[in-house]
């Protein structure tokens, strides 16, 4: 289908780093809270797919000094199912290190096998032997909202695009943002790189205006 004249795509609908750490000040000191976080700190620092986030077993992840090590077993980009690995460096603050957030979900949750992340009720029951893709994306959108954001603006590609974006922003080479995305191409990544480096390289900052 060809797109209509005057409706270009929209450009953002990623989570940048700010965005982030408001969201992890914001969200509260609950069991669903807890796993939020885990969720939308681990989603972004790894650059997942919904369903990467969803696919994810306890025994795919590895622990080191500098992080962790986790396994996608299956990907939008894996034709073969061989799997790919994916570090995820600690953080530097404590409050916003994905690797400390997921430990302390796992702990607070008593998960030690199967699934990661889990639906929960209100009470903090597990419901659920594995999140939908669905609620990563409204688990993003309640995210945002509570801290102050446009939850509209946003969806379960909002991790994603915003680690592109705000690497590419950051000057992080494109191989090495591929490198952690598992995007197959450069191609596919240009729009991401493009919208981080808008005002970056830009030929109006010369007109002296």
């Amino acid at each position: 289908m060809t797109r209509k004249i005057g409706t270009p795509p929209k450009p953002v609908d990623a989570l940048l780093s700010e965005d982030i750490k408001r969201i992890a000040r914001a969200l509260p000191d609950t069991l669903i809270g807890t796993r939020d976080k885990a969720l939308v700190l681990l989603g972004f620092a790894g650059a997942f797919r919904r369903s990467e986030i969803v696919g994810l077993d306890v025994e795919d992840i590895s622990r080191r000094d500098e992080g962790l090590v986790i396994l996608l077993r299956h990907s939008k980009t894996d034709q073969r199912g061989e799997g790919r690995w994916v570090g995820i460096p600690n953080g530097k603050n404590p409050d916003t290190c994905p690797v400390t957030a997921l430990k302390i979900w796992l702990e607070k949750s008593g998960i030690s096998e199967g699934a990661i992340f889990r639906g929960l009720d209100r009470h903090g029951n597990i419901v659920s032997g594995r999140l939908s893709r669905r609620s990563v994306g409204e688990i993003i959108k309640r995210a945002a909202r509570s801290a102050g954001l446009d939850a509209s603006k946003y969806s379960g590609h909002s991790l994603r695009s915003g680690h592109c974006t705000e690497a590419s922003r950051s000057g992080v080479a494109e191989h090495i943002i591929r490198q952690q995305t598992g995007h197959c191409s450069a191609a596919s990544l240009q729009p991401y790189v493009r919208l981080g480096r808008l005002f970056e390289e830009n030929s109006a900052n010369s007109l002296g205006l």
